[in-house]
């Protein structure tokens, strides 16, 4: 049984092929796709595929808290929903500032005080009326700062279920990565459970290596039982790295979460 919708990061696998072909290649094995940041992809190529785009980055610039990073935020956020349309992506993917190469981000910081928790709160206020004007959710992506984004504010799961929760609109939800969340907090199925509705899909990778499942600490079985058993039918995507042949990975990880 497969209760969920599978999608594959056409960022992270089949990297011998141009990307196009990625794309066509996960939607010919039966998967959903999704893409990073836009502004390098040639769109037309990428509607002409006829592959299911289930999320892609909602914006190419800005911050949550300081107000010339909100409105480069909001701004490319109203350019990444036209994109959207034309792809009939209904998810559009956020992070707690804009990252940079190597996925640093842009203006680190060391503590987030008072002032920005409320700022960000705000900006995503006007995030989520963006989504609901044009018939789309906006995701905000829990990050790790141990390892891969070091200095990213609000990137812990608890941060970003706070802001989605404070916001209290349909047109934002959790991403929640659950490798970036095991990395940062662990306790995976508690986490879930207590996201709940809050949660606009489910990403997957193992740890260590940011591999699809069955190559690290992570028993993706048992956390595919658990979002069946809360009722999870959306999207679980794998945004991981092959730890070998692409297509093997994507039939492993087709496996983790078949029940």
């Amino acid at each position: 049984m497969m209760p969920f919708k599978l999608a594959v990061s056409a960022e992270m696998v089949f990297l011998d092929l141009p990307f196009i072909e990625r794309v066509k290649r996960i939607h010919a094995l039966g998967f959903s796709a999704e893409i990073w940041s836009w502004a390098d992809k040639d769109i037309n190529a990428l509607a002409a595929t006829g592959a299911d785009f289930t999320s892609m980055t909602g914006y190419l610039s800005g911050t949550l808290t300081d107000p010339d990073g909100i409105r480069q935020l909001l701004d490319s956020a109203r350019e990444s929903l036209g994109i959207a349309e034309r792809l009939n992506c209904p998810c559009l993917n956020l992070h707690g500032t804009g990252l940079g190469e190597g996925g640093l981000p842009v203006q680190p910081v060391s503590h987030t005080t008072g002032r920005m928790w409320l700022s960000a709160c705000k900006s995503l206020e006007k995030i989520a009326r963006l989504g609901e004007d044009a018939g789309r959710v906006f995701l905000l992506e829990n990050l790790n700062t141990a390892v891969d984004h070091p200095g990213t504010p609000f990137a812990r799961a608890d941060d970003t279920l706070a802001l989605i929760e404070a916001v209290g609109s349909p047109h934002l939800k959790m991403n929640l990565d659950l490798y970036h969340a095991q990395i940062g907090e662990g306790n995976l199925i508690e986490l879930i459970q207590r996201a709940g509705s809050a949660i606009g899909e489910i990403q997957v990778a193992d740890v260590p290596g940011r591999k699809e499942p069955g190559t690290g600490e992570i028993h993706y079985p048992a956390i595919a039982r658990a979002l069946h058993a809360m009722g999870y039918t959306g999207v679980v995507g794998l945004e991981g790295w092959a730890s070998g042949d692409s297509e093997t990975a994507l039939e492993r990880f087709r496996q983790a979460f078949t029940l």
